[in-house]
C-alpha cells in the first residue's frame, strides 16, 4: 500500500498484478451492528472496515519497513511463474473479487441510514440513541488510515471501499448528530476531519500534495488510532471495570512522544520501524475489536440479538471473505487476518449466534456455513496450485513468515 523509503530494492510488484498499479490488498470491512434494548427500535451500524495494513507513517531517513509495509517477497520458484497463464488468471481473478466486495459493503450501509431516516421524520430521536458515536470514531478512524494506506499503493478497488466507509459514516454522524444523539461540538469536529481526510488523500493520489502535509497527516493518524484503541477496549467492558479515560490519555501522551522523538531524530531505528508499523497494526486492531464488542453484548443482552439483521451479517461474511483470496495471494498478512477474522467472527459468529437462538431456519444457517468453509478451502487449494506449491502448508508459511 506504501510508497515506503528502503534501504533494500522493494519486490518487483509485476509479479504480483499483472494489469494494475502496484499491488495491495483489500480490506475487510467490518461492519459494526449493536443488539438493542427491547424498548428501542433495532439498529444494525454498518462499517466497512479492515483490514490490514501497513506503515503510515512516512520516515525522515531511509530505514527498512516492516514486512507489513511491503508485501512478503515471493520463492523465486514462484517468480518464475509469473509468465504461467494459471497465475496470471489467479491474479487477475482476485483482484476482480476484491473489486466485487464493493457491492456488499455498499448494500450493508443502506439499512442502518434507511431506519435512521424513518425514525428521524417519526420524531423517533430516542432510538438513535442505540447507536454510540464513540464506536462509531473508531471505526471512521480505521477507515481514514486504511484509505491514506492504499491511496499510497494506488489500489483502486479498496480506495472506493474505504471512501464509502467514511462517507457512509459521516452520513450517520450527521443522523445522530440531528437527533441529539451526539454533542454538536463533536459532530462539527469529526466533520473537520473528515473533510480533511478526503481532501488530503485526494489531493496525494494525483501526486499534487506537499510532502510536510501528508507527513502531518500520517502523524495525526498514528496518535488518533493509537489513543483510542486502548480506550474502546476498556469501555467495551465497562461498568464490570470502573469508566476511565486513563488508558486513551496515556496512549495519546505516548504516542506524541513517540512522534516527536522520531521527527527529531532521537527514536533509535528499531523504535522508528516499530511506529511506521505500529498505526497499520493499530488500524486493524480497531476493526478487528468490533466483532468482539458485538460478542460480548450478545453474551450480556441474549434477547437483543433479534436486533441483529441476518441478511446484513450475511453480506459482512461474504464482503470480507471476498477478499481472502487476495490476500493470501499477495502475502500480506495483516490484511489476510483482519479479512478473515471479520468473516469468521463477525458475519459467520453472529449467524452462528442468530441461530442458536431460533432467529434464523437450519436451512440458512447451513447454506452460510458450507458457502464461507467451501470459499475458504478453494482459496486455500488454488493459491499453492498457481503458485506451484504441494500443500497449502507452504502458502500459510510464506503469508506468516515471507519465503
Amino acid at each position: 500500500m506504501a510508497k515506503s523509503l528502503l534501504t533494500t530494492p522493494p519486490p518487483n510488484r509485476s509479479v504480483l498484478r499483472s494489469n494494475s498499479s502496484p499491488a495491495s490488498p483489500p480490506i475487510p470491512c467490518n461492519p459494526v451492528c449493536f443488539p438493542l434494548t427491547d424498548k428501542i427500535p433495532p439498529l444494525t451500524l454498518l462499517l466497512p472496515t479492515r483490514c490490514s495494513i501497513g506503515s503510515l507513517h512516512r520516515r525522515l531517513t531511509p530505514i527498512p519497513s516492516l514486512d507489513s509495509d511491503v508485501p512478503h517477497p515471493l520463492h523465486q520458484e514462484s517468480v518464475n511463474l509469473k509468465s504461467s497463464k494459471s497465475y496470471e488468471q489467479w491474479d487477475s481473478w482476485t483482484a476482480k473479487f476484491s473489486g466485487a466486495s464493493n457491492i456488499p459493503f455498499l448494500l450493508l450501509q443502506l439499512p442502518q441510514i434507511i431506519l435512521n431516516a424513518r425514525n428521524l421524520l417519526a420524531g423517533n430521536k430516542t432510538a438513535l440513541l442505540a447507536v454510540p458515536w464513540l464506536g462509531l470514531f473508531a471505526g471512521l478512524l480505521g477507515n481514514l488510515s486504511l484509505l491514506s494506506y492504499f491511496v499510497k499503493k494506488k489500489e483502486n478497488e479498496v480506495i472506493v471501499v474505504q471512501t464509502l466507509g467514511v462517507i457512509s459514516a459521516y452520513v450517520v454522524f450527521a443522523q445522530l448528530a440531528m437527533a441529539e444523539a451526539m454533542p454538536l461540538t463533536h459532530f462539527v469536529m469529526t466533520s473537520i476531519v473528515v473533510a480533511m481526510g478526503l481532501i488530503v488523500n485526494f489531493i496525494y493520489y494525483f501526486g499534487k500534495l506537499n510532502a510536510a502535509i501528508w507527513q502531518f497527516w500520517e502523524d495525526f493518524i498514528t496518535v488518533g488510532g493509537l489513543s483510542f484503541l486502548p480506550q474502546i477496549m476498556w469501555s467495551t467492558f465497562v461498568p464490570y471495570i470502573p469508566n476511565s479515560i486513563l488508558p486513551g490519555a496515556i496512549a495519546f501522551v505516548v504516542s506524541v512522544a513517540a512522534v516527536i522523538l522520531a521527527r527529531i531524530g532521537k527514536l533509535p531505528e528499531k523504535g522508528v520501524k516499530f511506529l511506521g508499523g505500529i498505526s497499520g497494526w493499530t488500524a486493524t486492531l480497531l476493526f478487528m475489536w468490533m466483532p468482539v464488542t458485538q460478542m460480548w453484548t450478545n453474551f450480556l443482552y441474549p434477547h437483543n440479538i433479534k436486533g441483529l439483521s441476518a441478511t446484513s451479517m450475511l453480506l459482512a461474511m461474504i464482503g470480507n471473505g471476498l477478499m481472502i483470496p487476495r490476500a493470501l495471494f499477495i502475502r500480506d498478512f495483516m490484511w489476510f487476518l483482519g479479512s478473515t477474522w471479520a468473516s469468521l467472527f463477525f458475519g459467520y459468529g453472529n449467524i452462528l449466534w442468530l441461530y442458536w437462538f431460533n432467529c434464523i431456519s437450519r436451512e440458512f444457517f447451513l447454506a452460510a456455513t458450507v458457502g464461507l468453509f467451501s470459499w475458504i478451502g478453494m482459496a486455500l487449494w488454488r493459491d499453492p496450485v498457481v503458485h506451484g506449491y504441494n500443500s497449502p502448508l507452504r502458502s500459510l508459511k510464506e503469508l506468516v513468515f515471507g519465503s
